[in-house]
């Protein structure tokens, strides 16, 4: 392990069949109003919503709602429920959802004694929240994103076509039950999936150190590949799918990032793709990945020896009689393929995605300079137009 670091996650974490049993304990260390937030009400068809009202007036709370948080949040709804919990001053945002809804909740709970506009102070200036937090508590129904158990937000903006992430706090708790996700269908769950991979793969394709932190990246994403089949096969494999929401909230609470560099560059060509399409998250990263990886292999020995050690250690790819580089393409070869078993978006077509936008997107997008190679704004434009169909 390289460097110094510091490793604290406050997070409170309830998970297994019987996590909600927990949240009217959990109501009493907070105040009497809790501003119940949720999606497109799905949470209403699966019988979520019902239980979670039950905990609330079993705990004897208020409950102000505010549901039709989409799936890329926009600034817009933000500021819709800034108003809101300042209205009706409530005591705990409880996010009931997946990753959008609990990146909303966070930048609701920062922004409402914030004076300032939340786009231009946080997202566009990265100003220090240095007002009230509102508490978050999340009953999670999607796994993928981490965002249970850390402190970024993502947040489009649609009148500027950005999309931007900014770090309040982590939630104050945090209910994982892995049922909740049997009846997520299958084109989200598979963008949850490649986003967990894209995660580990940010911290891991960084550094070229023997790291302690790499191993423990090495086994979650062999445990997702392993669960990931056996979720495709059966939906409502709880094994499969506890271990898919467990990888997920362990893929991006801090430890796996520990003494070392990150790159973020997918995530950010990713989000600069569906700040022009709003396609889905997950969907954007694996359509822009392959383009990427193949440029960091092409230009960086060390990116080349990483990706060595990745297609032995993760997708079993033999190393004899072949040289690093060989191994290495064979490795993401593999990876492309189990990317196509799942059915995720190889191209930023079908993402919605077309030449008309390359120079827009390359404007969206921020140019990271912690991983092997940092990219000059023509790199962008080449490796979307390679993510083309």
């Amino acid at each position: 392990m390289l460097g110094n670091f510091t490793f604290h996650n406050p997070t409170k974490l309830y998970f297994g069949e019987e996590a909600l049993s927990n949240l009217s304990k959990e109501l009493e260390h907070y105040g009497n109003k809790v501003m119940l937030v949720y999606g497109g009400g799905s949470i209403k068809r699966n019988g979520i919503y019902d239980a979670v009202k039950a905990e609330l007036q079993k705990a004897g709370k208020e409950v102000v709602e505010l549901g039709g948080v989409m799936p890329n949040p926009t600034i817009d709804k933000v500021r819709e429920g800034i108003q809101l919990a300042k209205e009706e001053a409530v005591d705990l945002i409880l996010a009931v959802g997946g990753g959008s809804t609990i990146d909303y909740c966070k930048a609701v709970a920062g922004s409402t004694y914030q004076d300032a506009d939340p786009w231009e102070y946080y997202f566009c200036n990265w100003g220090e929240m240095n007002c009230r937090w509102i508490p978050v508590g999340c009953v999670l129904t999607m796994a993928g994103t981490g965002s249970e158990m850390d402190s970024c937000s993502v947040i489009s903006n649609h009148h500027e076509n950005r999309k931007k992430f900014y770090y309040f706090r982590n939630p104050d708790f945090s209910i994982l039950n892995p049922t909740y996700t049997f009846t997520v269908p299958q084109y989200q769950t598979v963008a949850g999936i490649y986003d967990i991979m894209s995660h580990i793969l940010e911290q891991y394709l960084s550094g070229n150190d023997d790291n302690t932190s790499d191993y423990i990246a090495e086994g979650l994403m062999r445990s997702l590949i392993v669960s990931s089949r056996q979720v495709l096969a059966n939906p409502e494999d709880y094994e499969a799918r506890s271990n898919i929401m467990w990888t997920a909230t362990w893929a991006l609470n801090g430890l796996i990032a520990c003494g070392k560099p990150t790159d973020w560059m997918v995530h950010m060509l990713g989000q600069a793709v569906a700040a022009y399409t709003d396609a889905t998250h997950g969907h954007t990263l694996s359509a822009v990945s392959g383009a990427y990886y193949r440029l960091l292999i092409s230009r960086s020995k060390d990116a080349e020896k990483k990706f060595c050690r990745l297609a032995e250690n993760v997708w079993g790819i033999s190393s004899d009689g072949k040289a690093e580089k060989e191994i290495a393409v064979e490795g993401l070869d593999r990876m492309e393929d189990w990317m196509r078993e799942l059915g995720l978006a190889m191209n930023i077509t079908d993402c919605g995605a077309d030449d008309s936008m390359l120079e827009g997107m390359a404007d969206a997008c921020p140019i990271t300079e912690s991983g092997y190679v940092v990219l000059t704004r023509e790199d962008v434009i080449d490796v979307l137009r390679k993510s083309l169909k």
